[in-house]
């Protein structure tokens, strides 16, 4: 992946994209700063981990500068999460996760709410990279609360 981002940092160079390059070089800063951190090369699940994180630290940025009410900056984050996402794996649909869930609640017998931790146990690596833990856990429980209804 750094090396996408690399060759597209080039690009972005060339075609003086200067918003694109600054997303780029934020990216590649945060993958090194990871490789750093833990000593060795991160590999592609870490950086996808890493990328999400960014994604989600910018919308909560955009949110609260909504509130703010500072449109410019609302604008420079979301162009900043289009950059980061185009280099994240597609993301789930709302059918697809729940169809994912509810494998996970067969798979582990669970038969409440009580049980949501095992069948998050089950979904998260089937999961992984293609939506964010928070909107899992969520459709997990509305789930399982449908059962015990």
């Amino acid at each position: 992946m750094k090396d996408r981002i690399s060759q597209d940092m080039k690009t972005a160079m060339k075609a003086r994209d200067a918003e694109r390059l600054s997303t780029l070089r934020m990216m590649l800063s945060e993958l090194q700063y990871k490789e750093k951190e833990k000593g060795l090369a991160v590999d592609e699940s870490a950086a996808v981990q890493v990328l999400q994180s960014m994604v989600r630290k910018r919308r909560d940025a955009a949110e609260q500068f909504e509130k703010g009410g500072r449109q410019d900056l609302v604008r420079k984050e979301l162009a900043e999460i289009t950059v980061i996402e185009s280099y994240l794996p597609q993301q789930l649909t709302e059918d697809e996760l729940r169809a994912l869930v509810r494998e996970a609640i067969v798979e582990s017998g669970a038969g409440g709410v009580q049980q949501m931790g095992a069948v998050m146990k089950c979904c998260m690596p089937k999961v992984a990279g293609r939506s964010d833990g928070s909107t899992v856990s969520a459709i997990v429980k509305q789930e399982l609360l449908s059962i015990q209804s």
